[in-house]
C-alpha cells in the first residue's frame, strides 16, 4: 500500500505528533587554555577485556525542561556501560568531571594500569583532575583532540537508557 504525503501529514496532525529535526553538531570543548594536555595513551584502541582497565569520559549538553544542562558520562570500555555521570547547570570541574568520577569510583574499582581518556577540555586538564590522576600511580590520564566514537557510544547509551 502506498500513502500520499498529505494523508500522512493529516494522520500526524490528528495524533498530535510533530517532527524533531536533528541539531547541528556543536563543539563545546574549550581547548584554548593554559593547562597541560597529556598524550593520547589510548591511541584509538577503544576495546578492553578487563573491567576497570580503560574508561572514557565526555561532556555534552541536553535540554532538561526549558533549560540546558551539562551531562558528564564516564564509560567503562570493557562492557560499554555508563558507570559514572553528572548532570549540572554549569561546566565547572567540580560539578562535572569530579562528580562523575566519584560515582564511577564507587561503582567499580580500577586496575593497576588504568587509563582515563577524555578530550582536551578545560575540565579534564584542570589542576583538580591532573592532581587526582598524578596522585594515584595506577592512573594514566589520556587525551585526544576529538574522538567521535566516544560521543556516539555515550549518546547511544543515553538514548537506550532513556527510551527503553
Amino acid at each position: 500500500m502506498i500513502y500520499s504525503r498529505s494523508y500522512i501529514g493529516l494522520l500526524i496532525k490528528e495524533m498530535g505528533l510533530r517532527s524533531v529535526l536533528k541539531r547541528k553538531f556543536v563543539i563545546i570543548t574549550d581547548s584554548n587554555h593554559k593547562y597541560l594536555v597529556t598524550e593520547n595513551e589510548l591511541s584509538r584502541y577503544f576495546s578492553s577485556l578487563k573491567l576497570g582497565e580503560k574508561r572514557v569520559s565526555d561532556i555534552t549538553y541536553i535540554k532538561v525542561n526549558d533549560d540546558w544542562s551539562y551531562l558528564t558520562t564516564i564509560i567503562n570500555l570493557a562492557d560499554i556501560k555508563i558507570i559514572g555521570w553528572s548532570l549540572n547547570e554549569d561546566m565547572t570541574t567540580q560539578n562535572t568531571v569530579m562528580k562523575a568520577w566519584i560515582k564511577a569510583r564507587k561503582t567499580r574499582s580500577i586496575s593497576n594500569k588504568f587509563i582515563f581518556h577524555s578530550d582536551r577540555g578545560v575540565q579534564y586538564t584542570s589542576n583538580k583532575m591532573t592532581n587526582l590522576c598524578n596522585f594515584n600511580l595506577k592512573i594514566t590520564q589520556s587525551m585526544s583532540r576529538k574522538d567521535l566514537i566516544l560521543r556516539i557510544k555515550a549518546q547511544h547509551l543515553i538514548k537506550k537508557e532513556c527510551c527503553s
